[in-house]
């Protein structure tokens, strides 16, 4: 059974995070810190800085191994918002953590089932990012019932995992409205400037799944709601890490007409950016403000649909410090909870009209009130 996010412990996350949520779009999170694994990215030793003593005498609060989704660290976007919540719990609780980057789904199951086996050191928590490691991760929670899991972005039904998933559909409609909003309008800013002629914005995912596939009904439907004259245009690149497919793509979208394409395709939304600047038109970004993780497209990124995973994160590792690890239960985190948010660039977004700003903010509170019911599901 789904359960409400505790709003005190995301005000606490939040705060570690160095975020405010406001309503409508607001000002976005920091980028990820440094803590690594060791040299190989993946052998289940102990990364960030906490140590426990060379006699081992001052053991940490907890020790955490993470596994992240394919596509790997340096993404300015999911696996790097994964990141910066554990760094967050390193530095508020003095955790410490490995951290292991898969090169492909067939690494997951290994890597989680080499923290949980593991004993010296012992895991407290496997962290698994990504919706893809849920196959494997329902094997393993099997086989280490006495381990405690967490993954985002799917469930697995087992009693030693903590499920968080995301409302994206919800911070997509925002970004539906604006992109809507904007496209009708003669807009310039930055480096990127609005076709008076031409009403299209399009969404770019990386692979084709249920995830994804909210981003783009959230965004579809948003479109629809703020206008009955905008064409969207949607393209999937089929991989988190290919720039050049997303520049490929864009530029096709852009040189059809869009004014704004927004990607959910993590590292693959660089070629997005790329391809914004070059035809002078605007991107969105997604997980991370990535006007801020990706500061050299700031001239084109109007806004970002920020997702709370680095909160996911953070949230999980306070519960096993505090010893009420929620396995077996599902926390969803939408609008209401700042979960997911849409987020103004930081070089730009303050130079969209204030009647758009608007529009944008009171359909979110239309969102939370329940006044309007935003599809997960697309129709094709």
């Amino acid at each position: 059974m789904a359960s409400d996010f505790d709003r005190r412990r995301f005000v606490k996350a939040a705060s570690a995070a160095g975020l405010i949520g406001l309503a409508g779009c607001s000002g976005g999170p920091s980028d990820g810190g440094d803590g690594s694994d060791g040299e190989d990215g993946g052998d289940g030793s102990d990364g960030g800085d906490g140590s426990d003593g060379e006699d081992g005498s001052d053991s940490p609060p907890a020790r955490v191994g993470i596994v992240y989704s394919d596509g790997g660290l340096g993404d300015n976007s999911f696996n790097d918002a994964a990141k910066q919540g554990i760094v967050d719990a390193e530095e508020e609780f003095g955790i410490e953590y490995a951290e292991s980057e898969p090169d492909g789904t067939g690494e997951f199951g290994q890597y989680q089932q080499r923290y949980a086996s593991s004993t010296d050191p012992d895991y407290d928590l496997v962290s698994c990012i990504g919706f893809n490691q849920g196959d494997a991760l329902t094997e393993t929670a099997s086989q280490f019932p006495d381990q405690d899991f967490m993954i985002v972005d799917t469930t697995v039904d087992a009693s030693n995992v903590a499920n968080y998933l995301f409302r994206e559909e919800e911070g997509s409609f925002l970004m539906g409205v604006l992109a809507a909003r904007l496209t009708e309008t003669d807009f310039s800013a930055g480096a990127g400037s609005t076709a008076p002629d031409s009403t299209n914005v399009g969404f770019i995912g990386g692979v084709d799944s249920p995830v994804i596939r909210r981003f783009q009904a959230g965004f579809e439907a948003g479109v629809d709601y703020a206008s009955d004259d905008v064409d969207v245009s949607t393209s999937y690149v089929g991989s988190y890490a290919d720039p050049s497919g997303g520049q490929e793509q864009a530029l096709s979208m852009y040189q059809s007409g869009a004014d704004i394409v927004y990607h959910a395709a993590g590292a693959t939304g660089v070629g997005v950016f790329q391809a914004a600047q070059s035809e002078g038109r605007f991107a969105f970004g997604v997980d991370q403000d990535q006007s801020v993780t990706e500061d050299s497209f700031a001239d084109v990124i109007l806004a970002s649909m920020v997702k709370r995973v680095d909160t996911a994160v953070y949230e999980s590792i306070s519960n096993v410090v505090d010893g009420d690890h929620q396995g077996g239960s599902t926390t969803a985190l939408g609008l209401e909870s700042n979960g997911v948010e849409c987020v103004y660039g930081q070089e730009i977004g303050d130079q969209v009209p204030d009647e758009i700003v608007t529009a944008v903010s009171d359909a979110r509170d239309e969102i939370i009130a329940g006044n309007i019911d935003v599809p997960d599901t697309t129709s094709n």
